[in-house]
């Protein structure tokens, strides 16, 4: 298995869970995080080293790494074939490998389907070449591979079968040391080291501004371990030490503790979703690597929520529109609205119960199938 970023780790260890109980004997191995190693997985390289995102040198300086590993991976998996491969997401590192495992007899599944509905569609024929079966997180991707004459399963989202309908605020405030009365923010600025450096310095002085403009706001921010120091750092440079709650990893009871969430784009926006929290969807990056990724897209949506209601049922801020001002502005314009918030909870509700699915039982049965042949 390759699963990278932290998303995808997490994804992989409910795959492995449901693998477990399918095959007890299952050995597992490649590139994962704590959440795959949790279920026994042993990562050869940390899901973090594939960690990247965008154009230009904020990603050259780091490809020459990730291709090192790759050929390393493919050396050791054609050497000593597994009875299968799972590619968790990290398309742009696993469909290659996938390509070149499958034409040397190794089974292939490759686990959440490439957006080729939001952007770059000609990727649907490396899937076609890489996977002999796609996983699908989503309900309309199924016939949009059929049409390429790709196998797939929809298997619903692991994570709405994690995540309860119902959050209990009042438990994450206590288990956060929150004040179970007044007003919380979640500050997401993402999980990659680009993220940090172009959202987290934004969130933290719309932070700034809202707190002066609502007396008593608590704004917390959960940083992934990787980034954890980083953040901190942040913190203390904007002089925000004191008001902003810096936790290591617990994302998700920072989400069920909040009222709202300034949230990066990506699968975290998903997750809050399903949190049933308003939000404030931003992203930026490289301005060459911004005016790149927009000539790709095939859709007036860039948040999964968003995308998966068809409709602008969150804010989006993106690039030059994500300013502190406008931030701070889009999050207080939740916390004025209550019938709003309370709308888009009923909309979240809806997605939530189309999204759950026993996807431990379908994805198993599907990897079965494949094994089989």
């Amino acid at each position: 298995m390759v699963a990278g970023e932290a998303s995808g780790d997490l994804l992989a260890s409910l795959l492995l869970q449901g693998a477990r109980q399918r095959w007890p004997q299952l050995q597992a191995r490649g590139i994962g995080g704590a959440h795959m190693e949790a279920e026994g997985f042993v990562a050869q390289w940390p899901s973090e080293a594939l960690a990247v995102h965008g154009y230009s040198l904020e990603v050259l300086r780091r490809v020459a790494g990730i291709w090192q590993i790759r050929n390393e991976l493919r050396q050791q998996l054609l050497a000593h074939k597994p009875d299968l491969f799972v590619g968790v997401d990290a398309p742009d590192f696993n469909l290659g490998l996938e390509e070149d495992l499958r034409a040397a007899g190794v089974r292939t599944v490759h686990f959440v389907c490439p957006s080729i509905w939001a952007w770059r569609p000609e990727r649907v024929h490396k899937i076609r070449r890489a996977a002999d079966h796609v996983l699908c997180i989503f309900p309309f991707e199924p016939d949009l591979l059929a049409r390429h004459g790709i196998p797939s399963t929809y298997v619903g989202h692991p994570l709405a079968n994690t995540l309860p309908l119902e959050p209990d605020q009042a438990g994450a405030r206590r288990t956060l040391g929150l004040p179970e009365v007044g007003e919380v923010l979640a500050l997401l600025p993402g999980s990659r080291g680009s993220e940090i450096q172009y959202l987290a310095p934004r969130f933290l002085d719309a932070a700034r501004l809202l707190q002066k403009q609502r007396p008593g706001l608590q704004c917390v921010l959960p940083a992934v371990p990787a980034q954890y120091q980083r953040v901190r750092q942040l913190v203390r440079e904007a002089g925000m030490e004191g008001q902003v709650q810096v936790v290591k990893g617990q994302s998700h009871a920072v989400l069920a503790a909040c009222d709202v969430t300034l949230i990066a784009s990506g699968t975290a926006t998903l997750e809050a979703a399903l949190f049933k929290r308003p939000m404030v969807i931003s992203y930026a990056m490289h301005p060459v690597s911004a005016v790149l990724m927009r000539r790709k897209q095939l859709q007036p949506w860039v948040g999964l929520p968003n995308i998966l209601c068809r409709d602008f049922v969150v804010p989006e801020l993106l690039q030059d529109q994500a300013t502190p001002r406008a931030l701070a502005a889009a999050v207080n314009d939740w916390f004025d609205q209550p019938a709003r918030i309370a709308a888009v909870r009923a909309r979240f509700t809806e997605l939530h119960h189309v999204l759950q699915r026993d996807t431990a039982r379908l994805a198993t049965d599907a990897i079965a199938q494949v094994l089989s042949r």
